[in-house]
């Protein structure tokens, strides 16, 4: 039956209206996918990526070909590794991550405290790493160590499977920390500990570049977006905070 022309007005009207909702309704959607994204694009500065994550610009990842660096001699003179693995806290048995663990030095470490009947899972993201991280602990007799290539937005460990993981030097070089450290807290028992460890930014002695370094404060303020409980600081090393967080 012919529509008269006041059914025709009206007809044109509710197409005019359904059309302009649902161009309303994707522009919502587009501006709330927009909002969710942590990141902002940024000019690069000399040591930093061009990326800006919860006001700090993400640094460059050093690579693989700088690993002479991890094995320095004075490192652990510099960094006092005895005094980190003492707030660690490791014992026989215990199943933890080392994340960015480059040729396995704090790995190596980890895997003596916790022994044959523990696990390390030492994770990083540049193949060529891995490599060295597996020479050096087969040379060191580590069957302990678990070698894993991860991903630069996955660590890539079994759920609810870590009672401690740490990262030194490592979270302010993540590409994609929000969704690195949520599947970290994935791969953490209830209770387990996550362990930064960085550069303190508050001290002007340490001989580190500024973006290579983060304040306590910048910590916590990430890792609380993951869900994690901050527990305690120690100030107990030369140049780094050690900063302990706990999975509820």
């Amino acid at each position: 039956m012919p529509f008269e022309k006041k059914d025709l007005r009206l007809l044109r009207i509710a197409i005019a209206f359904c059309a302009f909702s649902l161009s309303a309704t994707v522009g919502i959607e587009s501006w709330a996918l927009e909002t969710t994204n942590p990141y902002e694009q940024i000019k690069a500065s000399p040591d930093g990526i061009g990326k800006r994550y919860m006001g700090r610009e993400i640094a460059q990842v050093m690579g693989w070909q700088g690993a002479a660096w991890l094995e320095r001699e004075e490192r652990e003179k510099e960094e006092r590794t005895d005094l980190l693995l003492r707030e660690l806290a490791l014992k026989p048995g215990m199943v933890v991550a080392d994340v960015g663990a480059g040729t396995g030095y704090i790995a190596r470490r980890m895997a003596t405290a916790v022994g044959a009947s523990g696990a390390v899972f030492a994770v990083d993201v540049q193949p060529e790493m891995i490599e060295m991280l597996k020479t050096l602990a087969g040379q060191a007799k580590l069957p302990q160590i678990k070698p894993v290539l991860g991903a630069v937005s996955d660590v890539k460990l079994p759920a609810a499977s870590i009672d401690l993981a740490t990262m030194v030097d490592v979270y302010h070089e993540l590409e994609f920390p929000r969704e690195v450290m949520s599947s970290l807290v994935r791969a953490m028992k209830p209770g387990g500990r996550v362990v930064f460890v960085e550069y303190r930014a508050e001290d002007a002695n340490v001989p580190i570049k500024a973006l290579h370094k983060m304040s306590e404060a910048q910590v916590k303020r990430e890792a609380a977006v993951v869900g994690l409980t901050w527990e305690r600081t120690a100030a107990s090393l030369p140049w780094q905070h050690v900063v302990v967080f706990r999975k509820p």
